[in-house]
């Protein structure tokens, strides 16, 4: 019994080996004997929508819709890199959508789910950002606009990305301990699983007299990244390059 967690692979066509890590993982033995897969955001670099014909999302889609067809349930919940991903895509993937925030239980155990994003509340400008960008009017006129348009759009987000990144300090830009003790209490669990900081880690901690644990998952830029939930706990590891 084992239920398997990723985040923050973000595929792209410049990194082939991350993807080809990535499909074999999906066809291991681990995988598919799993009780069930979540992705919890930024699957990939950047998504332009679910019309995009470029090779990558018919992969991802083929290696995805495969494993839900060998009866591992594939859970998808969007990161700031892939939030216009849909419903139509997520049909040929065969992926569950979760909203940001979703609690399931866990062999007992009640777990919020969540990128991860949210909590970084001292990010005031990438904040501001997210809550314009993720306005259905905002979403739909960059959905409206040509592939190719939207290609071009992408990539100049990811520069800008990277000049925040780049330009603010670490701390700022990881989780606020008050924003994570807050949505906790709020949804009455004492585990968090979530991705979107890169710095993977089990962090246990007092809350409100219970002991709680904060799982951050792994990005897999240099590396993969899965974590392991089963009845008797869980296991962060590193899987190699092919």
């Amino acid at each position: 019994m084992a239920t398997l967690f990723i985040a923050d692979l973000h595929l792209d066509d410049s990194r082939p080996r991350i993807t080809h890590l990535f499909e074999q993982f999906l066809a291991s033995d681990e995988v598919r004997s799993a009780d069930a897969l979540y992705i919890l955001g930024d699957l990939v670099e950047a998504w332009i929508g679910d019309d995009d014909d470029a090779e990558l999302p018919g992969r991802i889609a083929l290696a995805t819709k495969t494993l839900r067809d060998a009866g591992v349930p594939v859970y998808f919940m969007v990161g700031n890199r892939d939030f216009l991903l849909g419903k139509e895509f997520a049909g040929r993937a065969g992926f569950t959508l979760l909203h940001d925030g979703t609690v399931h239980e866990l062999y007992g155990r009640p777990t919020l789910l969540m990128h991860g994003d949210v909590l970084c509340t001292d990010d005031i400008a990438y904040q501001t950002v997210r809550k314009q960008v993720r306005t259905p009017e905002w979403m739909a006129q960059v959905l409206s606009m040509p592939l190719e348009a939207r290609r071009a759009f992408a990539a100049k987000a990811r520069e800008d990305s990277r000049a925040h990144t780049g330009s603010t300090m670490e701390t700022i830009m990881d989780v606020n301990a008050d924003a994570v003790a807050e949505t906790m209490r709020n949804a009455g669990v004492t585990r968090l699983i979530h991705g979107h900081t890169h710095r993977p880690a089990i962090h246990r901690f007092d809350l409100d007299g219970q002991p709680a644990e904060r799982i951050v998952l792994g990005d897999w830029y240099e590396q993969g990244s899965v974590l392991r939930v089963t009845p008797d706990g869980a296991e962060l590891r590193g899987l190699a390059l092919p």
